[in-house]
């Protein structure tokens, strides 16, 4: 089996683009984020060894001299600020009386995208004072989708952040409040109306997962909603299918007198992913990403119609005969080790969810794995 390839610590995507690795590899951060990482082929499973497609989260910085907006800022590994700091200086030479950085753009809540803020100001910070010594620093802001319910580890993370290395927002809070549609614009020569990263709100992987459109480069950011190699998770299904139109919809059409019209060309080509490689027929991708999940839950519903596969004891201690969880995965994925039935589960259960809020299905009695289901007609 052939594994993934192997990135640079520093790439340079286009006269806009620079990507700088995380260097967190791990089980949990694909070229990677994820244990088990399914290719690209959506009618058979691919599972690659973990050792071999391990590279980190990626961050990027966008510009083309500073003050550059970078986004995530890795998970704090100290392997990452001399990385990031090789990337600043062997860019164009910077305008002296300018901050490195402006902005800080987190596409979302997750460890491997935050942590390494206060690391990433304090190099900030060492830099200007480098360069301007006696002269006062201005952090950057700090931008994120907000959160509807506090979440601690997010909170601790700002918490942690010295007051001398913040530029807080108006509310007094640590972290500005991104909205849909928001633009945020940066240094471009010549200069250009198209200089800017206009936010999608995508929620689905985390309810704050955010997309980031760099029309300059024809590109979309797409953090953890869409990786380089392999099918992202997500916390909730039918959010995460919404969000996968939206992009869709998002290149289908272009804003004309404040309206979305059809647009034939289409907004965007690459895909800039939060982990693994670029890719270049984003849109293509972003479709078979819907459609895989179109199809795995046409194929949830079409064995709830099926007679179980044998009679389960009921909660009375009666034995009926009813699909469960575990019963559905191990028909649907019969064909595959039983080591990969754990987290395809995890995946059927938020089909299943998804599916019991839009009335095709019913749950029944029991919990996890061993929740019962039933198909509901018509």
């Amino acid at each position: 089996m052939e594994g993934l390839d192997a990135l640079p610590d520093i790439t340079t995507l286009s006269p806009y683009v620079i990507r700088i690795l995380g260097q967190n590899p791990g089980k949990f951060t694909l070229q990677g984020t994820y244990p088990h990482i399914q290719a690209f082929n959506f009618w058979k499973l691919t599972v690659f060894p973990v050792s071999r497609y391990l590279v980190g989260t990626n961050t990027y910085l966008i510009g083309q001299t500073n003050p550059y907006i970078l986004i995530d800022a890795g998970q704090g590994e100290p392997e990452y600020i001399p990385v990031l700091e090789r990337a600043l200086r062997s860019n164009k030479p910077p305008q002296s009386a300018l901050p490195d950085v402006s902005d800080i753009i987190l596409t979302h809540r997750h460890h491997d995208h935050i942590d390494g803020l206060p690391s990433v100001l304090s190099l900030l910070s060492r830099l200007w004072t480098e360069r301007c010594p006696g002269k006062a620093f201005h952090p950057p802001r700090i931008h994120k989708i907000p959160l509807t319910t506090p979440d601690a580890h997010l909170d601790t993370v700002a918490a942690s952040i010295p007051t001398n290395h913040r530029t807080p927002a108006f509310d007094g809070d640590t972290i500005h409040t991104l909205k849909d549609g928001q633009k945020l614009y940066f240094t471009a020569s010549p200069p250009s109306n198209e200089a800017y990263l206009q936010v999608l709100h995508t929620p689905g992987h985390t309810p704050d997962s955010l997309c980031l459109y760099l029309p300059l480069d024809r590109a979309l950011f797409t953090a953890d909603s869409v990786l380089g190699h392999g099918t992202a998770v997500f916390e909730d299904l039918g959010d995460y299918m919404a969000s996968l139109r939206k992009m869709i919809e998002f290149n289908d059409s272009s804003p004309r007198d404040g309206q979305a019209q059809p647009n034939s060309k289409g907004r965007y080509d690459t895909v800039y992913p939060g982990h693994g490689n670029i890719i270049l027929n984003g849109p293509k991708i972003l479709a078979m990403y819907l459609q895989h999940r179109i199809e795995r839950e046409q194929q949830i519903l079409e064995v709830l119609k099926r007679p179980p596969p044998a009679p389960e004891e009921s909660e009375g201690g009666s034995l009926e005969a009813i699909w469960t969880t575990w019963s559905l995965v191990g028909t649907i994925y019969a064909g595959y080790p039983q080591s990969l039935w754990e987290p395809a589960a995890h995946t059927a259960d938020l089909h299943l969810k998804k599916l019991e809020s839009d009335g095709r299905v019913k749950r029944g009695s029991g919990s996890g794995k061993d929740t019962q289901w039933i198909f509901l007609k018509g």
